[in-house]
């Protein structure tokens, strides 16, 4: 019996299992989350802002959004940490808490404020990001070799070994 068709067979299994990189992936439980956008709107029929407290975290963005509005109606924090400006019918403003800026933020509706159109938004700190390795090359450790050294499936090294097996055996006769 030919060995032709073993090799061949060996040769296309080993083939379909390389799949693709060679390098093993970062972790991603330490990737830090993209920042989030958050809106708040007007219910005009109750006077108040929707929703009326956020939790955010640095980072984050808080947008202020409402159209058609049969009142004008404008965010300001008790601070005047940020303003949406003058109040309108229609508004489109936002506002991004950088790092550093954790902490409760209380805003108002100037012109509907003592009818209770109040909100909060918590800003949480943002997680810290992970070790930078560039910086301290002498500290590097066996996993951060490990994640970039090349790696292939069990079976595909199993079939590159029974190849060259086959290979050699060929050569004997």
């Amino acid at each position: 019996m030919s060995q032709r068709p073993i090799a061949w067979f060996v040769l296309i299994f080993f083939i379909a299992s390389i799949q693709g990189d060679l390098f093993l992936d970062a972790p991603t439980s330490n990737q830090e989350d993209p920042p989030e956008d958050f809106i708040i709107t007007v219910d005009s029929t109750n006077l108040r802002f929707s929703p009326s407290s956020v939790t955010v975290t640095e980072g984050d963005t808080v947008r202020f959004f409402w159209s058609g509005q049969a009142l004008p109606h404008n965010a300001v924090e008790q601070n005047e940490v940020f303003d949406s400006g003058e109040p309108e019918r229609n508004v489109d403003y936002s506002f991004t808490f950088e790092i550093g800026m954790n902490g409760t933020y209380d805003f108002v509706c100037e012109p509907h404020a003592a009818f209770g159109m109040v909100g909060q938004i918590i800003v949480e700190p943002a997680p810290m990001p992970p070790p930078d390795n560039t910086t301290n090359e002498t500290n590097t450790t066996m996993t951060d070799e490990a994640e970039n050294m090349p790696h292939l499936p069990l079976h595909a090294v199993s079939g590159v070994l029974v190849l060259a097996a086959l290979v050699r055996s060929k050569g004997r006769y």
